[in-house]
């Protein structure tokens, strides 16, 4: 089964968050239903002329994310949004005129996972060296 037929059609079907959803996968959830993104930060911006928003990009394997962060979200997750690699952002989908955001609510820093990713990688390329 393709996962935008088994995701639900309408809010009232999105009681919560799936654990995670792919940048590809954005275009099936409704609009303004709580998500959750993961992905490497690629891109923090901080304008002047925001009045205190940061916008942040993250990246997955299928693509980038936008994310909004507004001021009081930021200064609640200040270390995460300055010093995280890697983030899972839960969030309101907020789609307009053809470009998707996140409205950020809670965001985590899952940077420590990129070590294990290296681990794996590592491992499984000096398996594929033995054969």
């Amino acid at each position: 089964m393709e996962l935008h037929q088994s995701l639900p059609k309408n809010s009232k079907n999105w009681p919560h968050p799936p654990s995670c959803l792919r940048a590809c996968d954005l275009n099936f959830p409704p609009n303004h239903v709580l998500i959750t993104v993961a992905g490497l930060v690629i891109l923090r911006q901080r304008p002047g002329t925001a009045k205190g928003v940061i916008f942040l990009t993250l990246e997955d394997e299928t693509g980038a994310v936008n994310v909004i962060v507004w001021q009081h979200i930021y200064e609640r997750f200040r270390r995460p949004v300055i010093a995280g690699r890697m983030l899972r952002i839960t969030g309101r989908l907020q789609r307009a005129h053809d470009v998707t955001h996140i409205l950020a609510e809670k965001i985590e820093d899952i940077s420590d996972m990129l070590d294990h990713l290296i681990t794996i990688e590592t491992a499984d390329n000096e398996i594929g060296k033995d054969i």
